[in-house]
């Protein structure tokens, strides 16, 4: 039986009469007025929509993995449900609608969400949303990401003091912000301690392809890359820098497991923390439409599985950059950073703003590949 919250708005007679009345409250902002006193009965009702699988390691899988730590952490006063492998864009709203029609709150969890996510939002203001990674809110959305560029940045200079010539190979999915932030994080620490080292990228332009992985780590490969990372979601790089012999830097999980011989590190995240917390305020009947971007100080981004073969000094510089970033002493994104074309993108002194960050379509000095507009 699905328990839907009791608000101001069951009171509301017909449906017209009940856009009407939710227009108004739109204009004159008095949302969150009545989000704020919506009575949540136990069971809470939650929904996850991914892009890729559940089961698996990659973004999907540590997104389900929160939502295990939600039914750990609760017990019978949640009930949560999964829905895998959603396409992007509009493609999105007919699972969205669904989920929302039996659900009391439904994280969104991949970019290509946003736009279908505040559409669902609006039409069915009885129901909390929550955006990964990207930048809409209303009355009745938050969004929420993690600093992942903070320890890519940290996995950058491993990579630079392990690369033997010099060329590294990344593979990415798709050229969003996020993506782009953590590229230029990672080649931003290559060139720290290499300083003439470059980072040729790749895409995919899907997030969970691992035939298309291995196609382009093999093309990196040939091309004469000897350590390779990536921004996608399977283990497919990470298996393939094992048969080839080639370093590897893991992302979205811990992929030790699938090269153990040649894997140097790892950037995980963890959303369990997160997402608890969200079930939490809800059941307080204190949720409201933030949005939180999290990252090292928070845990919800780590770098992890380190391993020994790195140089002490380099371990050393990497545990000493980790903490000024944690404490706030160390920006990954202050000036004086150059572009990819040699030319002054942040001038000494500065930084980039969140909002500069959340916007970032430009790649650093130090990286190869296309870019093409998205």
């Amino acid at each position: 039986m699905n328990i839907k919250p009791v608000s101001l708005l069951s009171h509301i007679g017909s449906t017209t009469t009940r856009f009407a009345f939710f227009a108004a409250v739109l204009a004159i902002g008095l949302l969150p007025i009545i989000l704020s006193s919506t009575a949540y009965a136990s069971p809470i009702k939650a929904a996850f929509i991914l892009v890729g699988p559940a089961d698996h390691v990659g973004w999907s899988y540590s997104h389900n993995q929160g939502r295990l730590a939600i039914e750990r952490t609760f017990g019978d006063k949640v009930e949560t449900e999964v829905v895998e492998f959603v396409p992007e864009g509009r493609s999105s709203r007919e699972v969205l609608q669904d989920l929302a029609d039996r659900n009391d709150i439904v994280f969104a969890t991949s970019f290509g969400y946003m736009v279908s996510t505040e559409s669902i939002a609006r039409d069915n203001p009885n129901v909390i949303f929550e955006h990964a990674t990207g930048s809409r809110q209303g009355g009745n959305l938050g969004n929420y990401a993690t600093r992942a560029y903070q320890p890519r940045y940290l996995s950058g200079l491993i990579a630079g003091s392990m690369t033997k010539n010099g060329k590294i190979g990344y593979v990415a999915a798709h050229p969003i912000p996020e993506v782009i932030r953590g590229i230029n994080a990672f080649t931003m620490g290559v060139r720290e301690v290499n300083p003439t080292a470059e980072v040729e990228v790749l895409w995919t332009y899907k997030w969970y392809d691992p035939e298309k992985d291995v196609e382009l780590a093999n093309q990196l490969i040939e091309s004469g890359v000897d350590l390779l990372t990536h921004h996608t979601d399977s283990s497919a790089i990470a298996e393939i820098a094992e048969q080839k012999n080639v370093y590897v830097i893991g992302y979205h999980s811990d992929m030790r497991p699938f090269a153990p011989s040649k894997h140097l590190a790892s950037v995980v995240h963890n959303w369990g923390p997160y997402y608890i917390n969200r079930i939490q305020a809800l059941l307080n009947n204190t949720w409201k439409p933030d949005s939180e971007w999290t990252g090292m100080a928070e845990s919800t981004s780590q770098l992890v599985s380190i391993s020994p073969e790195i140089p002490a000094d380099i371990r050393r510089l990497v545990a000493n950059k980790q903490q000024e970033i944690m404490s706030g002493q160390y920006s990954v994104f202050a000036g004086p950073i150059k572009s990819y074309r040699g030319s002054t993108r942040i001038k000494e002194g500065k930084e980039l703003s969140d909002d500069q960050l959340l916007r970032m379509n430009w790649y650093v000095e130090g990286v190869t590949g296309s870019l093409l507009a998205f």
